[in-house]
């Protein structure tokens, strides 16, 4: 059975019309209903931790991944409770250098926005919920020497979890930019996945270091996310 792995940034009412990047904001409305819908299909929502055996074959069921990419405040604000009225898992991929810090990387996109501190990461953590790592700095991998890349890949893993005392077995490419090499250094760090931007819905017996996901949007409404979870309308457009 194809396993859904869903991407969310941030959790929170969206910026204006006309904002840059303003589809990556999901309302906390729509992030309620969804998953409602998910446990109303049968679905159980886990982080990457808790998805591992269902992604080595060891385990069955109808299971879907939570994601979130750079570890925005909002996550632990409005996402966390509706995991948690659930009984959901997720996973929240961390900047590891800007714990507490803004979504800098964006600068001159969009308005900055807070990033979990880390009060916020042991709430998230003592919750259930995974640490994932997003390098240390939101790098572009692909533009960067190999060992500043790696540094980026290993390091972050390490200062999560230092910061954090929970183990880090999960990686998410910024930008989902990567070549075969960044995989090879992820997997050289200690992962045991790592997700990308690229489309579709996973299987058993995918390479766990370009494990491909499901963009949840602004605007992706109820019938599309049937759609996209259900069905093999993502896995058309990878």
């Amino acid at each position: 059975m194809p396993i859904p792995i869903l991407m969310y940034h941030q959790v929170d009412e969206p910026p204006p019309k006309g904002t840059p990047l303003r589809g990556l904001v999901v309302a906390p409305s729509s992030f309620a209903w969804q998953m409602s819908m998910l446990n109303i299909m049968g679905y159980q929502g886990l982080s990457m931790r808790d998805l591992e055996p269902y992604l080595s074959g060891e385990k069955q069921g109808k299971v879907v991944g939570i994601t979130f990419d750079d570890g925005y405040q909002n996550n632990v604000v409005n996402a966390l409770p509706l995991l948690k009225k659930h009984n959901f898992t997720a996973t929240c991929y961390g900047v590891s250098s800007m714990i507490g810090g803004t979504n800098a990387w964006d600068h001159g996109i969009v308005a900055e926005k807070p990033l979990m501190n880390l009060s916020d990461w042991e709430a998230w953590r003592n919750a259930g919920m995974d640490v994932g790592s997003h390098t240390r700095v939101h790098a572009k991998l692909t533009e960067l020497p190999d060992d500043q890349a790696q540094a980026q890949i290993a390091k972050s893993k390490q200062e999560l979890e230092q910061a954090l005392g929970t183990e880090v077995r999960h990686f998410c490419y910024p930008y989902g930019w990567h070549h075969q090499k960044h995989q090879s250094m992820a997997k050289q760090a200690g992962y045991m996945t790592a997700t990308t931007t690229h489309r579709g819905r996973a299987n058993v017996g995918d390479d766990l270091y370009t494990l491909k996901r499901i963009m949840v949007a602004r605007a992706t409404n109820p019938l599309q996310f049937f759609m996209k979870i259900a069905t093999r309308y993502e896995d058309r457009r990878s």
